[in-house]
């Protein structure tokens, strides 16, 4: 059986999560870089890898793929230096950046012969970071985009899918700018967004010293992406700043005309304004339309009590019933809460709001 030599480069969450599931291959021989070489043992120590590499320059001469999983500005130098490395005939380039333009332009400028370059950007994450939290079916049923060079060809991407398969994701073949044009949208500009939401309650916090006892789910929901790793998140905007400023002066004139709605103190003009964002997100939860998965969701008022929470989940697995999500909204001390747990399917919802009801608990669904 022929083996391929793998080369991930960058044991991050990404990479680790990557090479974890090829070593279950037998057919994959996984060799592992990283400048941090903790990171490099933990995960030869425990077999994320089959092999760990303190060289880039050796190790890039044995693979017959090459993932290069570190930050934008990091993976463009690697992709310089792969141009200057002896490699084998036909080597299989990709990344897993979020930002395609830079690194496909990159890719654009390499002299080597024997590089073929597909840019890739797996579509998941997690709250935890580093190879610790490394996991073989992170990126199940996500989108993983792929951008191909103008030098790759379909049995190309064909065979960088098939190194991929293990992730089990959803590939989808987008060029450079529409990529990053979307990407822009619903994942980067978000966290400028989110940024300056706290950057605002940190100055009102200067007038108003309790406001931060006052910051309860819903501020705390819609800004926990600005607690992301700046210097990263710096790296991702500065690359697709041109999409960013774009989307900023879209933003600007949106706050203009919200501003002019408050003002006018319209009601009918406020409810259709809210209810075109409220269909609209609802929607994207759908028909798995997107990457907000297709979840249905029940409320639960819950007492802030030891057991109360392994109460309600105890019920629901008694009856089989699986839960792909749980969120608690609110507990106060003493009170009720609102747990949120999301179903995959109506059935499911269906059946746990009958269970609960006749259990006593009080239950909501949003219709």
């Amino acid at each position: 059986m022929v083996k391929h030599t793998i080369l991930i480069a960058g044991l991050g969450l990404i990479g680790g999560s990557l090479a974890k599931g090829m070593t279950e291959s037998n057919q994959n021989h996984v060799i592992g870089y990283d400048v941090n070489l903790e990171s490099l043992e933990y995960a030869y120590t425990n077999r994320i890898i089959h092999e760990s590499a303190k060289n880039f320059h050796n190790a890039a001469e044995l693979a017959d793929f090459i993932i290069l999983a570190a930050p934008i500005s990091e993976t463009i130098e690697l992709m310089k230096k792969l141009n200057d490395i002896p490699l084998k005939e036909n080597v299989i380039v990709s990344d897993t950046a979020s930002v395609k333009c830079s690194i496909i332009e990159t890719a654009g400028r390499l002299t080597n012969k024997n590089i073929t370059f597909i840019g890739g950007h797996p579509m998941a994450g997690s709250h935890k970071k580093g190879v610790q939290a490394a996991k073989a079916h992170l990126f199940e049923n996500a989108i993983y985009v792929l951008t191909p060079s103008v030098n790759s060809t379909p049995d190309k991407v064909d065979a960088l899918k098939d190194i991929l398969r293990h992730a089990k994701s959803k590939f989808i073949i987008l060029n450079p700018d529409e990529h990053d044009e979307m990407t822009g949208v619903v994942s980067h500009f978000p966290h400028l967004i989110a940024s300056s939401l706290v950057q605002q309650a940190r100055k009102w916090g200067e007038t108003h010293s309790y406001l931060p006892n006052l910051a309860a789910g819903g501020f705390r929901d819609i800004t926990r992406i600005a607690s992301s790793n700046p210097k990263m998140w710096q790296d991702i905007f500065s690359h697709n700043r041109g999409k960013m400023s774009q989307l900023l002066g879209e933003w600007i004139n949106e706050m203009h005309f919200l501003k002019e709605l408050v003002d006018k103190n319209d009601k009918e003009d406020i409810i259709s304004y809210l209810d075109t964002a409220k269909t609209y997100r609802d929607g994207l939860g759908t028909e798995e339309k997107g990457v907000i998965p297709a979840f249905y969701d029940i409320y639960v008022d819950i007492r802030d009590q030891a057991g109360a929470l392994a109460s309600v989940t105890q019920i629901l697995a008694n009856e089989n019933i699986s839960i792909n999500n749980i969120q608690i909204l609110e507990i106060r001390e003493g009170i009720t809460g609102a747990l949120r747990l999301s179903l995959s399917s109506k059935e499911a919802q269906r059946k746990s709001l009958s269970i609960l009801q006749n259990k006593g608990y009080e239950i909501m669904i949003q219709r």
